[in-house]
């Protein structure tokens, strides 16, 4: 009996670290970082605020994670769409397309609720490891192109997906931004071919 009471207090810790995870992230997809707050938190999962302290030691904490957590999120839905690409061409125009999906699906209003947030500083090594990864498959594709600098070329045409994201953002049509951008990273992938 005391194994199984042992592994439902871990499973409900889990389940409860989850929810605040969870509602963390939601108040950011709603766009305001400040709206982070362990009350706020506590009261979204039904929890005491000083519950939450049991779980995170501060705030920096609870955001680093949120960040931590998604990134896979994103990579998987990256690396899935670039999977189904008939050529690594092609896989490039999904690269840039799985991210505008992502941020036309809100996903991106993560990174731009926390961009300004004070705890920003706490969230930039966070970020540049989601950054590192999300980069991966497009360096991988970039290589099997034949191209003598992927890392470079990748972050050039992960500017231009940032560019992408920015008129989007401003309420640009997704179709028309998209069927562009996908355009520009492929002439520049086939420029680079031709090199």
């Amino acid at each position: 009996m005391p194994k199984i009471r042992a592994a439902s207090v871990a499973d409900h810790r889990a389940q409860q670290r989850r929810a605040l995870i969870v509602a963390a992230r939601e108040l950011l997809q709603e766009g305001d970082a400040s709206a982070v707050t362990f009350a706020a938190v506590a009261t979204r999962t039904g929890l005491a605020r000083n519950s939450v302290y049991k779980y995170f030691a501060d705030r920096g904490e609870l955001l680093s994670e949120v960040v931590r957590e998604a990134t896979p999120r994103w990579t998987v839905r990256i690396r899935e769409e670039m999977a189904e690409a008939p050529s690594p061409v092609e896989g490039v125009a999904a690269y840039v397309r799985a991210q505008l999906i992502l941020v036309r699906d809100g996903e991106h209003r993560i990174a731009q609720a926390l961009a300004g947030d004070r705890d920003a500083a706490v969230l930039r090594e966070g970020a540049a490891e989601a950054h590192a990864r999300i980069l991966e498959p497009l360096i991988t594709t970039l290589v099997e192109l034949g191209d003598d600098t992927p890392h470079r070329t990748a972050r050039l045409l992960q500017g231009l997906v940032n560019a992408a994201t920015t008129a989007l953002e401003s309420g640009d049509d997704f179709d028309a931004v998209t069927r562009r951008a996908v355009l520009l990273a492929m002439g520049a992938v086939a420029a680079l071919a031709e090199t």
